[in-house]
C-alpha cells in the first residue's frame, strides 16, 4: 500500500508545482498587459498562447453573471483564475497529500 501513498504524494506535488507555475504565467501576463507589449515578441506570444483560452472561458461565463467591466478598463479575469487555483492547491493538493499519508 506505501506505493499507492508514494504515487498519490507524488501526484500531488507535480499539480502543486504546475498550478503555481500556471499562478505565475498568469500574474507575469496581468503585469505585461498594463504596458503596451510588442505582440510579435515571443515571449509575450507564448504567455498569451498559455493564458488566453482559459482567460477567454472565465471572461465568457463570468460575463453572464457578471456586467463586463471592459468600459473602465478592468479585466478580472486573471483575478478569478488565481482564485480558482488557490483554491485547487487547498482543496485538491491537501487532499492528495492526507490519501498518500492514509496508505503509507
Amino acid at each position: 500500500m506505501f506505493v499507492i501513498g508514494n504515487l498519490l504524494e507524488a501526484v500531488a506535488r507535480i499539480i502543486d508545482i504546475g498550478l503555481t507555475l500556471y499562478m505565475w504565467i498568469i500574474i507575469i501576463r496581468a503585469l505585461i498587459s498594463w504596458v503596451n507589449p510588442d505582440p510579435y515578441n515571443p515571449v509575450v506570444q507564448f504567455l498569451y498562447k498559455v493564458t488566453e483560452p482559459l482567460l477567454y472561458y472565465v471572461r465568457y461565463y463570468m460575463g453572464r453573471w457578471i456586467p463586463p467591466l471592459r468600459g473602465i478598463g478592468i479585466d478580472i479575469s486573471p483575478i478569478i483564475v488565481i482564485f480558482i487555483i488557490i483554491f485547487l492547491q487547498s482543496f485538491l493538493v491537501r487532499t492528495l497529500m492526507q490519501m498518500a499519508l492514509y496508505f503509507k
